[in-house]
């Protein structure tokens, strides 16, 4: 008896070693500097010594700004992810003005931008479990679907539909509103939470992806921006992470990012970088949308949503060649500014290549955590 229970210990877990090390062997071995937990302990450090930005412009922003968000939810993340408590301490440490003396600084819930701030106090509750930061990241999720004091005809028709009143077809949302519900989602346990993120999202993948599995910036702008695509990417990883497998939309949501991802990978240029409109050659590389479209790719072998062979060396390819454009300060570099839509190619061509802004630093941190994840 007991031989044959070791034939078959010895049987079921063949396979599963084998899968582990299919799913990680495209993410060990890093060639000198391209190592993920060097870059990212190299960019929480240098976000933790940079004071709150206002999108670059040189005065203190009114509010912290949403990319300012996604670089401190990366840093948490990537904090958690490899234990350094004393990293995580010093970001928490600089949350906890915003909630008394700096409580002038929190956003207000009156957009689809700021209102992604309550995944801060949602992650550092996940992380520190003081009930404060939960009561905080919940009312921010739940103000997306509780009609605001002013509010415009549309928002009744939205919210009767099961939308956010916030909803408005740009794929910039896509991100906005799936990461805050999908943390709410993950520190409370409620149901309400993810399920209506991915209603949503199943109703922007109805409207606004095309064919090839690429968006448009927004119905009435035919271009295929970078970022804009990587806010789309992200947003979809995020919510499938989380997402229940009896939810009725994830079928949904999993294959168009299935077709987005194989997408985006014949688009990938030899350098292993995307470009600022994504399916033109006479546009530049930009790095923001790259490092999201990675962020994707790495989260979607790991998690087994994508084929690791075939998309595995195309994750690393990609996120060496982000690294790359990582300056000795920790700066990203070639991220385009921050971009409204416009229905004008040459809008999208001529946009500024800033090094160091937050929409960069961000995606190339989510790469980091993503690729340290067990």
């Amino acid at each position: 008896m007991k031989k044959i229970n070791l034939i078959f210990l010895i049987t079921a877990i063949v396979p599963i070693c084998s899968q582990t090390f299919a799913q990680n062997k495209y993410f060990k071995d890093w060639p000198k500097g391209t190592a993920p937990l060097e870059i990212g302990n190299k960019l929480s450090k240098h976000y933790l010594e940079t004071p709150h930005t206002n999108f670059g412009f040189p005065t203190p922003p009114g509010s912290i700004t949403y990319s300012e968000v996604c670089v401190w939810y990366g840093a948490l993340k990537f904090a958690s992810t490899i234990s350094d408590k004393e990293m995580a301490d010093k970001l928490e440490q600089r949350f906890r003005p915003l909630l008394y003396a700096k409580k002038n600084l929190q956003p207000r819930p009156d957009h689809v931008d700021p209102n992604i701030f309550g995944s801060l106090p949602l992650e550092l509750y996940m992380q520190y479990k003081n009930p404060v930061y939960l009561d905080m990241g919940k009312w921010f999720a739940d103000q997306q679907w509780i009609m605001p004091a002013k509010p415009k005809p549309t928002y009744k028709l939205l919210l009767d539909k099961g939308l956010s009143w916030q909803t408005r077809m740009w794929i910039d949302d896509m991100y906005m509103i799936t990461n805050i519900q999908a943390q709410a989602y993950r520190a409370t346990g409620d149901r309400k939470y993810i399920d209506r993120a991915a209603h949503e999202m199943a109703v922007y993948l109805d409207s606004i992806q095309r064919l090839n599995g690429l968006f448009y910036h927004a119905p009435d702008v035919p271009f295929f921006w970078g970022r804009g695509n990587g806010w789309m990417a992200a947003g979809m990883t995020e919510l499938l992470s989380s997402l229940p497998k009896d939810n009725a939309d994830r079928p949904k949501i999993l294959k168009a990012y299935q077709t987005m991802m194989s997408s985006l990978k014949q688009y990938q240029t030899e350098d292993g970088i995307w470009l600022q409109l994504v399916d033109d050659k006479a546009s530049w590389p930009e790095t923001s949308g790259s490092a999201m479209f990675t962020f994707a790719f790495i989260t979607g072998v790991k998690k087994g949503w994508l084929k690791e062979e075939e998309f595995g060396p195309s994750a690393r390819k990609a996120w060496i060649a982000l690294t790359k454009y990582i300056n000795a300060n920790g700066d990203v570099r070639e991220v385009c500014q921050g971009t409204n839509k416009e229905n004008n190619r040459q809008y999208y061509l001529d946009r500024q290549r800033i090094t160091g802004d937050m929409h960069g630093q961000a995606p190339v941190l989510w790469c980091s955590f993503a690729l340290l994840t067990k």
